[in-house]
């Protein structure tokens, strides 16, 4: 339903991450290499940056090859941590600036790439939009981030055709999950890229196994298995 792209490492122009590499967002938007829901991504797109520890953000509901204003600036903003992506909008869906990732509670900046049934998300009035995509940011923000793996394999308990793919940074740490799509990690000298697919044929890009959380804290990098989760049963207290 989207491409995603996440950067956790040294000072880096936006333009270096979506725009310079010869596959990078801004051609899959139009010309996806691993999408496997969707062919073209043409329905918005974001990009957060860090400046200190305030998230930035820049977002459209227009296609990322539209905006005549991206390459002249995005050489010009430079962070070390970024989190972008482009849109494919799911059926339905409104097609505005808000409803397009990264999305933010003022700390960490999220993207989802993927799709889930509203209706086992609980409507929350902090919800940037109506689409399911923030509506899931706001529960994840809601019940914290150091729980993201809890709440993805909760939220794909209750909807098993969920697609789960996050993308969050808070500026010194970057997380991710994969549920139902695909995500490559790119190990660099000057720090490590998580995207939903390769933006070049480096040959040390490295695919993230599904239902997986990543957690990248500095130079060090996690991968932890995420299973079913359950809801722990009520036991019955018997009549005295």
């Amino acid at each position: 339903m989207c491409r995603h792209l996440g950067w956790l490492g040294a000072p880096v122009s936006v333009s270096s991450l979506l725009l310079d590499p010869p596959s990078g967002l801004l051609v899959q938007s139009y010309a996806p290499r691993r999408q496997k829901h969707g062919v073209v991504n043409a329905d918005g797109w974001g990009v957060g940056f860090f400046d200190g520890a305030v998230p930035r953000r820049w977002r459209s509901a227009s296609p990322i090859w539209g905006d005549a204003s991206l390459a002249s600036v995005a050489p010009a903003l430079t962070s070390g941590c970024v989190v972008a992506a482009v849109r494919s909008a799911t059926i339905g869906m409104p097609m505005d600036a808000s409803a397009a990732a990264p999305f933010s509670d003022g700390e960490w900046l999220l993207s989802h790439n993927g799709v889930v049934d509203r209706a086992v998300l609980p409507v929350s009035p902090a919800a940037e939009s109506v689409v399911d995509s923030a509506q899931l940011a706001a529960l994840i923000f809601d019940r914290g981030l150091h729980t993201l793996g809890d709440t993805v394999s909760e939220v794909g308990l209750a909807d098993p055709s969920a697609r789960l793919n996050i993308l969050a940074a808070n500026g010194s740490r970057l997380l991710a999950t994969t549920w139902g799509d695909t995500l490559s990690i790119l190990r660099r000298c000057d720090g490590v890229v998580l995207a939903s697919e390769p933006y070049d044929d480096h040959p040390e890009w490295r695919d993230v196994p599904d239902r997986h959380l990543v957690d990248i804290n500095g130079a060090d990098v996690t991968l932890t298995p995420l299973t079913a989760y359950e809801r722990p049963r009520k036991r019955k207290v018997p009549p005295r």
